[in-house]
């Protein structure tokens, strides 16, 4: 965003001196996440467009995003001389800038600095670019009036305005483009890609050809599959995915050459956000581990509800939405009595309560350390969906399933710790699943179904769990997840 209170304050700076203005565009390589909505090269067309209505000479430099740094000033100076071949010094230079803890990174190199709108000798404050911005989200139009011109311009023309409200005003998606700043996305892609085959071949016999929509794909594994399939050579396949540093791989693999449909398109989206595609436009939709974070993330039911009508009104008549994620067990809600082992790891007198405040490798070391039963109580911390549960003596607690199968099937995920923890499984059954898709028009294929993942109940849950009613009966470990396949009928 570029404001009329700038254009006059650069051209008094500058204008008539033979100065160059060289505006440092930060954070360049992202869009479409809330600290930056607008991309770079619609952020550059304006600053020219903006240089040119004020009389100034300037040059636009990219700056790639960086972690949090002192040495930022160094990174841009750097990133400056790399793209124009020139060397800032504090002898020819002076730094425009409106952000303390910034400016302040300058003035320790020895640059002069020029306050802008943080000037304390200005009469009125005047809005940043940012404060600017946020009344475009609002819907506040007055932000043309203390926008420049070349902004107001550049976002009317390349309609950019409900872009940033829908980016702004996401309920979901977290400033950096995801839905949690914890998550190691390095692990999920490698996680991604080693379970593609299996999910592939468990849903490929249900995938209409024509229009093909992966929703959440990750790093495009899926979409990967799909494209050597010999009968949707002719098919669209199209991947969505709101995270930017999955997305970002999505791209990169296409640039590279991994597709050989020349009809693959990636966007990055968040449906909740908004219609993506046309009415009855879509043929097959794909979402994988997905609904449960939309069910996390969001408002529970209603978020769900509200993506499954998106799914249903861009579906084609007889088209298809596959839906593979877990579930909870049909009675989540039913006291049982869960023995866990606690020889397995350490005990503490007491769980903590500041994992948030530690690296990531400190929270995997912690909790990797502790005991099942430890961990137990560490969950039920750390777990954004309370609950309770009472001690029953020699590692058993009573609790109920729904819960006790949320601990189980998350307790070993140590690298994402407080990201799966803002996470829960067992939201909905497959009962209540089926009566949702229900509920917005869809039929059920018989092919759906709850299903077990015995892998998970023999290799990490059994070894160190056990399930008994309240009586002691010994149960059978319920439900994990499920396959929905779901079609809007006919004529509708």
């Amino acid at each position: 965003m570029l404001t009329r209170f700038q254009a006059d304050f650069l051209h008094r700076l500058a204008s008539g001196s033979g100065a160059t203005v060289v505006w440092a565009v930060t954070s360049a390589n992202h869009d479409n996440t809330r600290r930056n909505p607008v991309p770079y090269h619609r952020r550059e067309a304006a600053i020219e467009r903006f240089s040119l209505s004020s009389g100034l000479r300037s040059l636009v430099v990219p700056v790639f995003d960086a972690a949090p740094t002192d040495a930022f000033a160094e990174v841009t100076l750097k990133s400056i001389m790399v793209g124009t071949g020139i060397e800032l010094t504090p002898s020819d230079t002076v730094v425009a800038c409106s952000t303390p803890e910034v400016a302040k990174l300058y003035e320790r190199l020895g640059f002069a600095i020029v306050p802008v709108e943080d000037d304390p000798l200005l009469r009125t404050v005047p809005e940043r670019p940012w404060d600017v911005l946020l009344r475009l989200a609002a819907g506040d139009e007055s932000w043309r009036k203390l926008a420049h011109p070349a902004t107001v311009d550049v976002f009317d023309r390349y309609r950019l305005v409900d872009t940033v409200r829908t980016v702004v005003n996401d309920p979901l998606v977290g400033d950096e483009g995801g839905l949690t700043a914890t998550r190691d996305y390095r692990t999920y892609v490698e996680a991604f890609a080693d379970a593609a085959d299996r999910k592939w071949t468990a849903v490929h016999r249900h995938v209409r050809p024509g229009r093909i929509v992966d929703i959440g794909c990750g790093a495009g594994s899926l979409l990967e599959l799909a494209d050597r399939e010999p009968g949707l050579h002719e098919s669209d396949l199209i991947g969505v995915e709101v995270a930017r540093h999955l997305y970002q791989e999505c791209v990169h693999k296409k640039a590279q050459g991994v597709f050989r449909n020349a009809n693959v398109y990636f966007y990055q989206r968040n449906v909740l956000g908004g219609a993506i595609f046309a009415d009855r436009s879509v043929d097959t939709t794909l979402t994988f581990a997905l609904t449960h974070e939309i069910w996390s993330y969001g408002r529970q039911r209603e978020s769900l509800l509200q993506f499954a009508r998106r799914i249903f009104d861009h579906t084609a008549p007889g088209g298809v939405w596959i839906n593979s994620d877990v579930c909870g067990p049909a009675d989540r809600t039913r006291p049982v009595l869960l023995t866990l082992a606690a020889d397995d790891g350490a005990n503490p007198a007491r769980p903590r309560h500041d994992l948030a405040e530690l690296p990531s490798d400190e929270v995997r070391e912690y909790v990797g350390g502790l005991s099942t039963r430890a961990r137990l109580d560490q969950f039920a911390v750390d777990f954004a969906f309370p609950f309770t549960f009472e001690a029953a003596g020699d590692g058993t607690v009573r609790v109920e399933l729904g819960p006790a199968m949320d601990f189980l099937t998350r307790k070993d995920y140590t690298d994402n710790w407080l990201s799966e923890t803002k996470e829960q499984f067992c939201g909905l059954s497959f009962p209540e699943w089926s009566d949702l898709l229900a509920e917005v028009g869809f039929e059920l294929d018989p092919a759906s179904a709850p299903i077990r993942n015995d892998w998970v109940i023999d290799n990490r849950i059994a070894p160190v769990a056990s399930l008994a009613a309240l009586d002691g009966t010994p149960l059978d470990w319920p439900t994990t997840h499920l396959l929905a396949v779901a079609r809007r009928p006919h004529g509708s």
